[in-house]
């Protein structure tokens, strides 16, 4: 992993896609070398369902929503079912949307046990009142609009218990290797989106919130430029505005490869973190960064067949 403040980029990937493209991560961090391969596999399981969708004339929205749905599922992620403890032992969950014609967006923060934080978000945008809804708030618009609270323990993890009681006897905070989840994708329509969701830090005080949900930070599209989705030092990547810088340097018609590489550059020069960001833009490019060791990452295209990384 690169150490703070390290500008290097130690990875890098772009390919044009198509007409239509689809590209999800699964985290940014230190994976296990025993662990990438079903890392990868549960990123490969996410980005065939959402290519489906934009396949069959699906929207951008629909195939981010559609892939961050079967990953908060996994419970290999920190996102959904599986996600990290806070300091107190129990969920707090963050998820974000955004699609790039209209700008609508919405997401959820500090949200209690739920199934899929990144349906209620969806649900948020759809009402279209407001944009981010937090805590208790987030709990009483999920019932309002339908969504069932689920029971903490069937969404705890043995795996996510065990982190827990090893990071809080050291008293500290950490990221989990295979943890937030994301997609980008852009449509037939020429439309973009993207989605972020996760369970934040291990061990994180209680309200908390990282960048996934802020617009801007973890979470950005806009069909001028394109749609990106940001993982790693949530602290970091909202001082520096990440996702919305980088869809800045699509704007601009900015490679996503160089565009990537670029703000994850800046992310650790300029405030001193770690971490990695997928992006696509109008013209059905892809690409993603990071100064991370691993990012467990799958794409897929019209003109792309699907493919995988860390």
């Amino acid at each position: 992993m690169s150490a703070a403040g390290e500008t290097r980029v130690t990875a890098s990937w772009g390919a044009v896609a198509g007409p239509w493209a689809i590209l999800v991560h699964g985290g940014a961090g230190d994976l296990a070398d025993d662990r990438a391969a079903s890392h990868m596999e549960g990123c490969r399981t996410a980005a065939a369902a959402a290519a489906d969708v934009l396949r069959g004339g699906g929207t951008a929205l629909d195939a981010v929503e559609r892939a961050v749905f079967l990953l908060e599922d996994d419970p290999r992620f920190n996102a959904g079912t599986g996600a990290c403890l806070n300091a107190d032992g129990r969920l707090e969950l963050d998820a974000a949307l955004m699609e790039g014609t209209r700008l609508r967006a919405g997401a959820v923060c500090a949200l209690p046990p739920f199934a899929h934080p990144i349906a209620i978000a969806r649900a948020a945008l759809e009402e279209g009142r407001h944009v981010l809804y937090a805590a208790d708030g987030a709990s009483r618009f999920a019932v309002e609009r339908g969504f069932t609270p689920a029971a903490e323990d069937a969404m705890v993890t043995e795996a996510a218990r065990e982190h827990w009681r090893a990071v809080a006897g050291r008293a500290g905070v950490e990221g989990w290797a295979g943890g937030t989840v994301g997609a980008v994708a852009r449509d037939l329509r020429g439309a973009v989106a993207a989605a972020t969701s996760t369970g934040g830090l291990v061990n994180k005080r209680p309200g908390r919130v990282g960048d996934s949900p802020v617009l801007g930070a973890g979470t950005y599209a806009d069909d001028d430029g394109g749609a990106g989705s940001a993982t790693g030092q949530g602290e970091a990547i909202l001082r520096i505005c990440l996702a919305k810088s980088a869809t800045d340097a699509l704007r601009a018609r900015i490679h996503p490869e160089e565009a990537a590489r670029g703000v994850i550059g800046l992310l650790g020069c300029r405030a001193g973190g770690s971490g990695g960001v997928i992006l696509a833009d109008r013209h059905g490019r892809l690409g993603l960064a990071r100064n991370t060791r691993t990012m467990t990452w799958a794409a897929a295209g019209a003109d792309l067949a699907l493919t995988t990384g860390t």
